[in-house]
């Protein structure tokens, strides 16, 4: 079936710029089909209809892809910084004129309510913008120099080839925070979006051809990871790995690049405990809770996976929370809901497990626990009270709409219990006692901490976390230098 058939046969007809819909990978300056006629179906998750496909790359077109950014890349790099601004920025206003259709066409193929989408398409946006601005801010350090009759003068220059594995839950603002970084940095890209989610980047690419960006600079490879990625961490010409995932695969992409001794930007799983005391503001912390766990339909390495409440609000916090969760409306992304579809059938297994789990181990069920009716890729809001500090949800990543909460009585209990996880992305704090602030901010383990609010992140923000979160930092101008490598250069300057 054509692109254009499938169009009319399906939701996506409602794009107004239908061209935003390709079912070809991206590469060196042309849309390609794969080797063979394998391809990959991209399903709708809310009801199952198919969109659309993508091909499945050979190994052997990964590294021709490889190539065509080898060899674009220097002249990208030798670009004055300002024409790689201009480019940039023209991406970055093509993106907000086609912020609705992105929008839309990722709630069909990621589920997502349509005002998370939009509110996604603005944050992937704003690194384009931001990183467009720090292209022209990638400056020369001088160093004052020990050694008589020399010179000392330190630069960044670009890395090389930039290999990036994007995920399905942020389908488009993943793939900009790294590819818009790396660009203005100097770096040429090729990235390999998730096959559950593919169709966000390739319109991207398509904004990207449009902006003006040189064949080889920008390429979207499509297929299996293991062919297309497995490509990437062999190759010895990509020399900047980032992923974003699983802890699992991090581990499994390290070791895949080790003999190449790459670059390495990793963000990885999550398991952010929400702590709230009982001085906090109340109502303020379980609005804040709502915003943490929920979001994305609780599919997001910064949700809330453990919720602990001092015992003196315990009782009035679960009550409060319990109420504003059986409001929630669950449905298809397009009505707007709440809470969207799961991305697939062995999300909600993992959903039924963890409430299973933590039922058997002695939780109370407040609310919800089941499939709900909306259809199989839906699953209730679900809030689980005294859940034992041995349930699977306390241990395991979650990724989903079933929030978990336990009681505590002191403060050197709730920092070991939050501190008891080796993904140390973000973790929640809810006090109003300053002193409190200071010193469970500096205890808590985790590579970010939100104090009294939910909303943290951002492109001048340096996105990551400690231990077994990941490795490095994304946005801010730390997300730019992962993509750079120092120079040193020492001139004599004596006379003859």
């Amino acid at each position: 079936m054509s692109a254009f058939a499938a169009l009319q046969k399906t939701s996506l007809a409602a794009l107004n710029d239908p061209r935003l819909f390709r079912e070809y990978a991206y590469v060196d300056g042309h849309w390609v089909a794969g080797d063979h006629d394998l391809q990959i179906d991209v399903t709708n998750p809310a009801d199952g209809a198919r969109l659309g496909s993508v091909p499945m790359l050979s190994a052997a077109q990964a590294e021709a892809a490889i190539e065509a950014a080898r060899g674009a890349f220097p002249a990208w790099a030798a670009l004055a910084p300002q024409k790689r601004t201009e480019i940039l920025k023209r991406w970055h206003g093509l993106i907000m004129d086609a912020r609705e259709d992105l929008a839309h066409l990722m709630v069909l193929e990621q589920g997502k309510p349509l005002s998370e989408a939009r509110g996604e398409i603005d944050y992937a946006a704003s690194f384009v913008e931001f990183y467009a601005e720090e292209a022209k801010r990638v400056n020369v350090e001088g160093i004052t120099s020990h050694l008589p009759d020399a010179d000392m003068q330190v630069s960044r220059e670009p890395a090389g080839v930039a290999g990036l594995v994007t995920p399905w839950n942020f389908p488009s603002a993943m793939l900009t925070r790294k590819a818009a970084a790396a660009l203005a940095a100097g770096c040429t890209v090729v990235a390999h979006p998730s096959s559950e989610t593919p169709f966000s980047a390739l319109a991207l690419a398509e904004l990207a051809e449009r902006a003006g960006f040189p064949a080889g600079v920008f390429n979207i490879l499509t297929g299996k990871a293991t062919e297309v990625v497995g490509a990437m961490t062999a190759s010895r010409h990509v020399r900047v790995l980032s992923f974003t995932g699983s802890t699992e695969i991090g581990r499994l992409l390290y070791g895949q690049s080790a003999p190449t001794v790459k670059k390495l930007v990793m963000e990885l799983g999550g398991h952010a405990p929400f702590i709230v005391f009982a001085d906090c503001d109340l109502e303020r912390a379980v609005e804040s809770a709502m915003t943490a766990k929920f979001a994305t339909s609780g599919q997001d390495c910064l949700a809330a996976n453990r919720l602990y409440v001092e015992r003196p609000v315990y009782d009035a916090f679960v009550a409060a929370f319990a109420r504003k969760v059986r409001a929630l409306k669950v449905g298809n992304g397009l009505t707007d809901p709440d809470i969207g579809a799961l991305i697939h059938g062995r999300a909600v297994a993992k959903q039924e497990e963890h409430v299973a789990d933590a039922l058997e181990k002695g939780a109370h069920l407040v609310t919800g626990g089941k499939r709900h009716k909306a259809g199989e890729n839906f699953f209730e809001p679900t809030v689980l009270a005294d859940v034992p500090a041995d349930a699977l949800i306390f241990h395991e990543e979650t990724f989903g709409p079933v929030a978990a909460i336990a009681a505590f009585d002191s403060e050197d209990e709730v920092v070991a219990r939050a501190n008891d996880t080796e993904t140390g992305l973000v973790a929640y704090l809810h006090t109003q006692d300053p002193s409190r602030i200071a010193r469970v901010s500096r205890a808590l383990e985790f590579g970010m901490v939100a104090v009294n609010r939910t909303k943290i992140t951002g492109a001048p923000v340096p996105f990551g976390g400690v231990k077994q979160a990941g490795l490095g930092r994304e946005g801010s101008r730390h997300g730019l230098e992962a993509y750079t490598n120092i120079k040193y250069v020492c001139r004599d300057i004596a006379r003859d």
